[in-house]
């Protein structure tokens, strides 16, 4: 029965052996002409009229076989139309259906690469829309960065303030999707309740070549013990289409309280948060272990005053961004170094902090020109201070300047006649 009813929904004229033999009967039995049945004229614009099928049935081996004859349409003019439409006919339109089925695996394979990568730790954030991922057994962060046109400077490469907001971008990030980020700006929940934050003191940075508009970065980042009560994090920029190393940084953390703005040491409740996402590894850069000079009215060469932050360079902790001191250290650099060279590397020293009532001076040295070194050929050294007007120090740097153009130091003699 059910078979029956299957067929019946499919072909567009069947009927059951008892029903086909009653009808024969009362027509006499046997096959039955064409001519002997009509049907009732078909109300249409076309005039047209349909002869219904006869059906004759034959009986195989004790089985009743039901035969359909085809009748086709015919106008007036005893022209033939098309039979009507059978089961293969009745077919949906192949090339459509291939089509929505296409479109639904592509849907589910794009959903699948976007979350192809699992956390091995079940504390661990998944990021289903892929800002960044977890790599090398949940120890490494990864995300991208597309440098836009507003990020670039002048010498239309990226600014060195642009890189260092995208170390700081991934730093946050990898606390996040590691489960460690609490109610605090980078603070674990321990730290959150023991009202401790993190502050950097030491950033390393060497800058092999700046991306340009349009470039893509890719930036891995990662952390490791530093001492007993210190915490280090590394960072290698790259291009994300041909993996050319573009920039390396190393940076030292300590912990500070946020009420009493005093560095403290690591609670143990914290160090069991942290510990299992140190990676045991060098440096990416060996530490710089040329002392940092403090300069003073006497020694620096180009004096900046008057600096003070704005409500916009405030972090969440209510103090400047360390961003926000690149920036005024490069205030007092000369301009004739800015304009031939480019930086390429860079230490600096965190001292202490500053709030928004601050007034800072920028103080800058240059030393001699590596001319005759045919490593360095051409490249600058500068010594850096940003302070308070009342003296105390912020922070201590020193920068390395490469020329733009290694074949004219035309600018260098420019920078001595100033000096002079």
């Amino acid at each position: 029965m059910v078979a029956t009813a299957a067929t019946s929904a499919f072909f567009p004229v069947t009927s059951s052996p008892d029903s086909s033999e009653s009808k024969n009967k009362k027509l006499g039995g046997g096959s039955t002409s064409l001519e002997s049945i009509k049907s009732k004229p078909l109300v249409s614009s076309g005039c047209l009229q349909v002869k219904a099928n006869a059906q004759a049935h034959q009986k195989t081996n004790s089985s009743t076989v039901v035969t359909t004859p085809v009748e086709s349409f015919k106008n007036d003019d005893g022209v033939s139309s098309p039979p009507p439409r059978t089961f293969i006919n009745q077919l949906p339109d192949w090339s459509m259906l291939l089509a929505a089925i296409t479109t639904m695996f592509l849907a589910a394979e794009k959903q699948w690469i976007m979350l192809d990568w699992k956390p091995r730790r079940p504390d661990m954030v998944i990021d289903p829309f892929g800002i960044g991922k977890i790599v090398q057994d949940g120890l490494v962060y990864s995300q991208n960065f597309s440098i836009r046109s507003y990020e670039i400077g002048a010498d239309r490469t990226a600014s060195i303030e642009t890189l260092m907001n995208h170390l700081q971008e991934t730093a946050i990030n990898h606390c996040r999707s590691a489960g460690l980020l609490g109610e605090g700006f980078g603070a674990t929940p321990e730290m959150c309740k023991k009202n401790l934050i993190w502050v950097v003191t030491r950033m390393q940075v060497v800058i092999d070549r700046y991306p340009t508009w349009g470039d893509v970065v890719q930036v891995d980042t990662w952390v490791s013990a530093s001492g007993k009560n210190g915490m280090r994090r590394d960072w290698l920029v790259s291009n994300s289409e041909t993996g050319e190393i573009l920039t390396r940084a190393t940076s030292v953390w300590v912990m500070m309280n946020k009420l009493t703005r005093r560095l403290s040491k690591i609670p143990e409740e914290v160090r069991g948060e942290i510990e299992p996402f140190f990676m045991i590894s060098d440096p990416v850069l060996a530490e710089d272990s040329q002392k940092l000079v403090k300069l003073d009215d006497s020694t620096a060469e180009y004096v900046c005053k008057g600096l003070t932050p704005k409500w916009s360079d405030l972090d969440v902790n209510q103090h400047v961004n360390n961003v926000k001191y690149i920036g005024w250290i490069l205030e007092s650099a000369p301009l004739p170094i800015l304009e031939s060279h480019e930086l390429c590397a860079m230490t600096l020293e965190y001292r202490r902090e500053c709030g928004r009532d601050s007034v800072l001076q920028s103080l800058t040295a240059v030393s001699d020109s590596n001319v005759d070194n045919t490593e360095n050929s051409g490249e600058i050294n500068c010594q850096h201070l940003l302070r308070l007007e009342d003296g105390a120090e912020i922070v201590r740097g020193r920068t390395r300047w490469r020329p733009k153009d290694a074949k004219s130091f035309s600018n260098v003699e420019q920078i001595s006649a100033e000096r002079a």
